[in-house]
C-alpha cells in the first residue's frame, strides 16, 4: 500500500508504516500525476484535495490533521467511494487555550477586571465551547452565537449575532462556508464591524475569509482603540503585511498547534485508516511530560495568569511573525510556511504541572479549573 503525506504532520511516517510505504511531500507541492499509485492521502489545510487532484487516482482514503475540512471536496470523495476522515476537535483545546492567552495578555496591558469583561462567542463547537468553558473560569460572562445550534436545540443561551457583536471581547469559531443555510464567508464585515464596541477585542483562530480584511483594515485605520488578534488569514501564506503590522498580536496560523494537538491528530487518522483496512496497527501515540512550573503569585487571579503565560505566552509567536514583515510578499509568504513547518514544542495546559505552596486551595482550584495539574504540599502526583 502506498501513503503520501504532508511531512508537517506529526510521526506521520512513524505511525502509517503500519500501512505501507510512505512517502513524504510538502503539501504545497501536489499534483495528480504525485498522487496517481497511492491508495492513502494525509494531507493539512495546505492541500486541496477535489476531482482536479484525484481524477486519474487510485485513492481509497484521504485523511486530513485538521479539523477544518473547507479544502477538501467531501461530494467528490463520497461520489468516488473514498473513505474520509478528519481530525475534528483535535487541536481545539490548543486554539482555545491560545485565545485565553490573548486574552490576558490584553486585559493587563488595558487594566481589564475580566470579571467585569463580557465576550461575545460566535461558534459553540469543539473550540467555542472550550473557549466558553475557559473564559468562564477566568470570570469572563460569554455570550455565546450558534445558529446552527439554536434552530436545533431551542436553546436560550444561543443569543443573536448583534447582541455578541456588542461584547468586549469577540472571538471566531466558525467554519469556513460560502454556501447553505449558515454561510460564514464574510461575516465580519463593514456591518458587523460597525456594531462593536470602538475598544473592542477581535480574535479570528477560525479561517480566513471569515473576516473581510479590506474592511477590517479601513475600521482600524481610524485610530480607535480597537485591538485585534489575528491568527488566521485572508490569502494564507501570502498575507497582507500592513494588515499584520497594524494588527495588536499577528500569528502564523498556529494558534491550534501544540504537540498535544499534532499527536491527537494523526492518532485519530491512523485509527480511522487501520479500520478501513482491517489493519492493527502497532503505533500508539506517546509524549513527554510538559514543564514544571512555580509561581509567586498570591491571589487565584494572579496565578492563573501567571501559569498561563508561562505555559504559553502569545506574543512570542507574535514576534516571530512580525519580525519577517519587511520583506517582499514572496519572501513573506515563504517564511510564513516555514515559521509553521519548523514551530516549536508547545505544550497544553494538562501537560504541565504547577507547584503551589500550602495552604492555598482557593489558588490550586483555580489552576485546576484552567486544566494545569497541581503539585503542592498537600498534593503529591
Amino acid at each position: 500500500m502506498k501513503v503520501i503525506a504532508d511531512p508537517n504532520i506529526a510521526a506521520v511516517e512513524e505511525a502509517f508504516s503500519d500501512l505501507g510505504d510512505v512517502q513524504l511531500v510538502p503539501g504545497r507541492e501536489w499534483t495528480p500525476f504525485l498522487v496517481r499509485h497511492a491508495d492513502v492521502l494525509l494531507v493539512r489545510s495546505v492541500t486541496r484535495v477535489d476531482a482536479r487532484l484525484l481524477q486519474d487516482s487510485r485513492v481509497r482514503f484521504v485523511g486530513t490533521a485538521t479539523s477544518g475540512v473547507d479544502h477538501i471536496d467531501r461530494t467528490y470523495l463520497s461520489h468516488r467511494g473514498i473513505a474520509f476522515a478528519a481530525a475534528l476537535g483535535s487541536n481545539a483545546q490548543a486554539v482555545a487555550e491560545y485565545v485565553v492567552s490573548a486574552v490576558l495578555v490584553l486585559a493587563e496591558a488595558r487594566g481589564l477586571c475580566l470579571r467585569e469583561t463580557t465576550a461575545g462567542v460566535i461558534g459553540c463547537g469543539q473550540v467555542g465551547s472550550r473557549v466558553v468553558r475557559l473564559f468562564s473560569t477566568v470570570g469572563i460572562r460569554c455570550v455565546i452565537n450558534d445558529p446552527p445550534l439554536a434552530d436545533s436545540t431551542g436553546d436560550a443561551r444561543y443569543r443573536p449575532l448583534d447582541e455578541a457583536l456588542g461584547a468586549d471581547i469577540v472571538t471566531l469559531h466558525v467554519p469556513l462556508a460560502n454556501q447553505g443555510p449558515y454561510p460564514t464567508q464574510g461575516l465580519i464585515g463593514r456591518e458587523a464591524l460597525s456594531r462593536m464596541k470602538s475598544d473592542v477585542i477581535l480574535i479570528n483562530t477560525a479561517r480566513g475569509g471569515i473576516v473581510n480584511e479590506s474592511a477590517l483594515k479601513r475600521r482600524l485605520a481610524r485610530q480607535d482603540h480597537m485591538a485585534t488578534v489575528i491568527d488566521c488569514w485572508e490569502g494564507e501564506p501570502h498575507i497582507d503585511p500592513e494588515l499584520a503590522s497594524r494588527s495588536t498580536l499577528s500569528t502564523p496560523h498556529i494558534a491550534g498547534y501544540s504537540a498535544d494537538a499534532k499527536l491527537r491528530a494523526t492518532s485519530m487518522l491512523h485509527a480511522a485508516a487501520c479500520e478501513l483496512f482491517a489493519i492493527s496497527g502497532r503505533w500508539s501515540a506517546s509524549s513527554p511530560m510538559g514543564r514544571e512550573i512555580t509561581l509567586v503569585s498570591q491571589s487565584p487571579e494572579d496565578a492563573q495568569r501567571e501559569a498561563v503565560l508561562l505555559a504559553y505566552d502569545v506574543r512570542d509567536d507574535d514576534r516571530t511573525l512580525r519580525a519577517c514583515l519587511s520583506g517582499a510578499r514572496g519572501a513573506l509568504g515563504r517564511s510564513f510556511d516555514a515559521l509553521r513547518a519548523n514551530y516549536r514544542e508547545r505544550r497544553e495546559f494538562s501537560a504541565h504541572a504547577v507547584h503551589v505552596g500550602p495552604d492555598r486551595a482557593p489558588v490550586c482550584s483555580a489552576l485546576a479549573d484552567l486544566g494545569f495539574r497541581i503539585r503542592s504540599a498537600l498534593t503529591h502526583d
